[in-house]
């Protein structure tokens, strides 16, 4: 058997286009939802003899929104990855899911389904900052969501927000800290906001319409979040997520861990040995691939040794796992430690959380030339 691996499943159907998203992401395609369901299933069956000697520790169904499907054609899909590719019986089982697209009915129906772990995009508590995300929920539908999941049974929850949009201050981050805390999720991913160029958002800022995130207040606020957090009990075990002991997210790790992993659908990507590769992005042609008897892969990249060893120095200081001080000159290092962005923990350099905000920094300090 090769390394456990992940599933990784993009369903691209959205109630609304936010702003600043720049993931493969449609609003105003339902009708296309059973035809995309039916690709899965076959794009589910022309890759699995690929992934025969692997076996799966987890699955992600992220997009989009993955809930805007219907639970009983969720759990059909799920049932068609456990038939075709093989899976430890205590996979770990994710669906992205936004407040308004759930009920406790549908809660109850993923969960019977096996979908034990929910991860709820709720950004913020400010409803200020949710308008300059564009975002079509209230704080009301959050703590509803989180309450009807927790009546239907669900035991993992996480919630995930976003600080630095336009508008919002440090003292509404740690009320969104705070409100987030009252819920008590198992775990909680807190991003900074990015303005990405193609979206409608980069446009405006590129305009002038709208400001950019202040990074010093974004700074601020992350070591916030840290404080807050930390003080809570939630382990601070990757940049950007903090999770109660035993919580935290094993499909994510899989990425960090450069473990292999599958990408099903429209714009998914996968990775093995070294390799990336990705899908179509167009959900009208990758459902015309998959259709004709092709795997709907739109391009690859191999990574070489240099570029792997990049990789895992960024990935391990990611994920505060560290990379042995034995990798590099003592010289290289040892700025780092004293400026005390580093620790150098019995001979691993481990970033502090001064130093996760100069991850790239570190990384080409570390290892340049």
């Amino acid at each position: 058997m090769s390394a456990p691996g992940g599933i990784y499943v993009h369903i691209p159907f959205c109630l609304t286009r936010c702003g600043y998203c720049d993931f493969n992401a449609y609003a105003g395609l339902d009708a296309l939802k059973p035809r995309y369901l039916a690709a899965l299933f076959g794009e589910a069956e022309l890759a699995a003899p690929g992934w025969a000697e692997t076996q799966f520790v987890s699955v992600f169904l992220g997009g989009g929104t993955p809930t805007t499907m219907e639970p009983a054609d969720l759990r059909a899909l799920l049932a068609h990855l456990r038939d075709r590719f093989e899976m430890t019986p205590d996979a770990e089982v994710t669906t992205e899911a936004n407040p308004d697209t759930v009920t406790e009915a549908s809660l109850i129906g993923l969960l019977e389904a096996g979908f034990a772990r929910l991860s709820i995009g709720a950004q913020s508590f400010d409803p200020a900052v949710l308008r300059s995300l564009e975002r079509i929920h209230q704080p009301t539908s959050v703590r509803a969501a989180v309450a009807a999941a927790r009546r239907a049974g669900f035991r993992n929850l996480s919630l995930d927000l976003i600080y630095g949009a336009n508008g919002e201050s440090l003292e509404s981050w740690r009320r969104t800290l705070d409100e987030t805390l009252a819920l008590g999720p198992e775990h909680v991913s807190a991003y900074a906001l990015t303005i990405e160029p193609a979206t409608a958002l980069g446009r405006e800022v590129a305009a002038g319409a709208v400001p950019g995130p202040d990074p010093d207040l974004q700074a601020d606020m992350f070591l916030l979040a840290c404080e807050v957090l930390g003080d809570a009990g939630y382990g601070h075990y990757e940049i950007s997520n903090w999770a109660r002991p035993g919580f935290e997210c094993m499909h994510n790790l899989g990425y960090w861990e450069r473990r292999p992993y599958v990408g099903l659908g429209a714009g998914a990507h996968g990775y093995r040995d070294d390799v990336r590769w990705w899908n179509v992005r167009p959900p009208e042609t990758y459902m015309e691939k998959v259709e004709s008897g092709e795997l709907p892969i739109g391009g690859s990249e191999s990574l070489d040794p240099s570029d792997a060893y990049l990789e895992e120095v960024f990935l391990k200081l990611r994920i505060l796992e560290g990379v042995p001080a034995s990798w590099f000159d003592a010289g290289r290092y040892e700025p780092y430690v004293q400026s005390g962005l580093l620790v150098d923990d019995l001979g691993r350099l481990i970033p502090t959380e001064r130093g996760m905000l100069l991850l790239n920094e570190l990384v080409l300090g570390l290892t340049a030339g």
